[in-house]
């Protein structure tokens, strides 16, 4: 189970320092994250089976997605977990998360 908690906007939360450090790491882990779900998304529909760029997936972005790299592209099934709110001070968190889990 990896816990991506602290990956909210830094503006929102006037975070600086350690927290903002920690929390900028972890978004761009999460992108790391997205980039290597998209690509192995693509190779398997098939997306541009003849370019280089569909068969290579970039695991080494973040370590982040070398400790998973057995898991994602390997033989498993991946869960992904979202906190979402009602509130108004957290819609764009909101909706971030639901396009991730679509």
């Amino acid at each position: 189970m990896v816990d991506l908690a602290g990956s909210e906007r830094a503006k929102n939360t006037n975070s600086q320092g350690a927290r903002f450090k920690e929390g900028n790491n972890i978004n761009q882990s999460l992108l790391a994250l997205g980039n290597v779900i998209s690509a192995l998304a693509d190779m398997n529909s098939g997306a541009g089976n003849n370019s280089a760029k569909a068969k290579f997936v970039p695991y080494r972005n973040s370590k982040l997605t070398r400790l998973l790299k057995d898991s994602l592209g390997g033989n498993c099934r991946t869960v992904m977990v979202a906190a979402i709110s009602s509130s108004i001070a957290s819609y764009d968190e909101t909706v971030s998360a639901i396009k991730r889990l679509l």
